[in-house]
């Protein structure tokens, strides 16, 4: 019961704080009368191709709006990088407006200059209108029949037009595109005279203010985008089912043949200690080395999976509904903090079952095996952020604010459920005695090496999750949307079962090899799949994105890293959980001397 009221509390506490976030960013009833002025924030600009590399809207010489007002934006909003300030554009609630002019402003060469490495690298702009997400591209640039970049005309756009539909006092949906007639040539070095303007057009729809955010959220439930992922499950599932079913069947009749030679009653005493895993029944519960790193792991990876459990309930209940910002950054950082009990508990309970004794080393482990290489991370990759300029990088506020949450919450409910876990004085259940003075373990050939186990037992479950692994890389370091949540758990769900049972599979092959050291390799075997996450990126990088840069690769690459870190960890206690149940299953199946 108070586990499960823990998990009702994480969860409800979670949801709070998400809706506090959602509450605080709409900043109003969204209702309006004719000729009020509907709040639009520009946020950022950057190039189309990097997603991580973003800059403040007037970072770029634009027209300034006669004070900037910074919008207050929490946690998760500061943490995707979202910078909103207050718009140049007075937009009044259905009042249309033609050719408005922000401002007349003459562009100096190095303003010319700024706006024309824009153009060339692509860049966009994204705004806020009434928190509906708004994008467009800041100009073009031609090079047809042009022999290099060079030799291309570069345009920026001084016009842009805004459509927005309305029902009754609401507003519905808005799109930006920019007049392309109205340009300004800015390919030479030189000062430039500008006249920047802007038009609004109001119209009427029958869509409800409740399915405003539908239009966000249809490019990947779209017909041909659901038969993917619904072809993506299906091929999952039959691959997964052939292999696991091919697998269970050898391992249920070997298993079967072995229980039966194991426990026949005319069996000599010299059969049974001939071959096999029975043979090593007094060493496969030898406690492993290394056990307070083991426990740790174990701690952080049932942290994680919890974590991955939670999320997955979240986005399924409609929390993470698209544009909702921040409420997805939110969420990682309170359920996080929250679910650090676990990782205490487990670890802490989980060594002291191997008779470990130094249980405050052991928790000091579990609290900087996962967060401590993700702050090294976040502080050179910060570092590289604050040396562009790039909202990407974290204020001093927001960075105190993290530091007092891992140390006001986090810490202190880690250290409680590592005293829970120490005074729970539950014993390790080995069916089987150790003996005093560890077997030899016989040479094995190759392929049964740790190397050709790692690829084998990461391979089935990376090949059940790679075709959704390119609709989730497109939404996180692209401009997709990804809705489809419920494909998404049913695909994590696949994932787990297929680490379990190829790491339950492997193990029995290890045992009946007669090596006993099961411990980590179990672990090692089920988090490989992590690995080959991190493969993928390679490919992803340079086949399927148009990412480019330091910024943007170091980016990629060392977040990607902390990620697949985060799946080693939870996939490796999946692998081992499973391996142990198994291990304890089959030998309290026989009778062991």
């Amino acid at each position: 019961m108070g586990s499960r009221s823990w998990w009702v509390l994480v969860l409800v506490a979670t949801i709070v704080s998400c809706w506090g976030e959602l509450v605080r960013s709409d900043g109003g009833d969204h209702r309006y009368k004719s000729g009020d002025q509907v709040p639009l924030f520009v946020n950022k600009v950057g190039p189309f191709n990097n997603p991580s590399e973003t800059y403040r809207y007037f970072d770029l010489p634009f027209c300034l709006a006669g004070h900037l007002k910074d919008k207050r934006e929490a946690l998760g909003e500061v943490l995707n990088g979202d910078r909103l300030v207050s718009a140049p554009y007075n937009i009044n609630f259905r009042e249309d407006k033609e050719s408005q002019v922000i401002c007349k402003k003459r562009l100096t060469e190095e303003d010319v200059a700024k706006f024309r490495h824009a153009v060339s690298k692509d860049y966009y702009f994204e705004m806020y209108f009434d928190d509906l997400p708004i994008w467009g591209f800041l100009g073009k640039f031609d090079k047809e029949k042009k022999d290099g970049p060079e030799e291309y005309k570069y345009y920026l756009y001084k016009h842009i037009h805004f459509d927005i539909l309305y029902n009754m006092d609401r507003v519905i949906e808005i799109t930006v595109h920019a007049e392309p007639n109205s340009l300004v040539d800015i390919t030479e070095n030189k000062e430039v005279d500008v006249e920047f303007t802007y038009s609004v057009k109001w119209k009427e729809t029958d869509t409800t203010f409740e399915k405003r955010m539908e239009k966000y959220s249809q490019t990947s439930s779209r017909p041909h985008h659901l038969e993917i992922h619904w072809f993506s499950i299906i091929n999952s599932c039959v691959t997964v089912l052939l292999l696991t079913g091919f697998l269970a069947t050898i391992l249920m009749r070997v298993l079967k043949n072995d229980f039966v030679k194991y426990t026949h009653d005319e069996e000599t005493a010299e059969d049974l200690e001939e071959t096999g895993w029975k043979y090593i029944h007094g060493d496969v519960f030898r406690f492993p080395k290394h056990k307070s790193l083991l426990a740790a792991a174990l701690g952080s990876g049932t942290q994680l999976f919890a974590l991955t459990v939670l999320i997955f309930l979240l986005a399924l209940v409609g929390v993470f509904y698209p544009y909702n910002r921040g409420a997805l950054f939110t969420a990682l950082v309170v359920i996080y903090a929250l679910t650090s009990g676990i990782a205490g508990y487990t670890a802490a309970t989980f060594y002291c079952q191997l008779e470990g004794t130094n249980w405050v080393r052991n928790l000091l482990l579990t609290s900087c095996l996962f967060c401590g290489p993700l702050f090294l991370t976040f502080c050179f990759l910060n570092s590289v952020a604050i040396a562009y300029n790039s909202t990407a990088a974290l204020p001093f506020g927001t960075i105190l604010a993290i530091v007092l949450i891992w140390t006001l919450v986090t810490s202190p409910l880690l250290v409680l459920g590592g005293i829970a876990g120490k005074n729970s004085k539950a014993d390790f259940q080995a069916p089987c005695r150790t003996t005093k003075y560890p077997r030899e373990i016989p040479s094995l050939p190759w392929y049964r090496s740790i190397l050709p186990q790692m690829a084998m037992a990461g391979f089935l479950p990376f090949s059940a999750i790679y075709i959704e692994l390119y609709y989730i890389f497109a939404s996180v370091w692209g401009h997709r949307t990804y809705t489809v949540y419920s494909i998404l758990f049913i695909v994590f769900i696949i994932l787990v079962i297929v680490t379990a049972f190829i790491t339950v599979a492997l193990t029995y092959f290890q045992l009946a090899a007669e090596d006993h050291e099961w411990w980590w390799r179990s672990f090692i075997c089920g988090g490989s799949t992590g690995l080959f996450i991190y493969g993928y990126c390679l490919y992803y990088y340079y086949a399927r994105s148009g990412m480019y840069g330091f910024m943007q690769t170091s980016f990629f690459f060392g977040y990607m890293a902390c990620i697949c870190y985060g799946f080693f960890l939870m996939l490796g206690t999946v692998g081992f959980r499973a391996a142990l149940l198994f291990v304890r299953h089959i030998y309290r199946s026989i009778k062991c001397e």
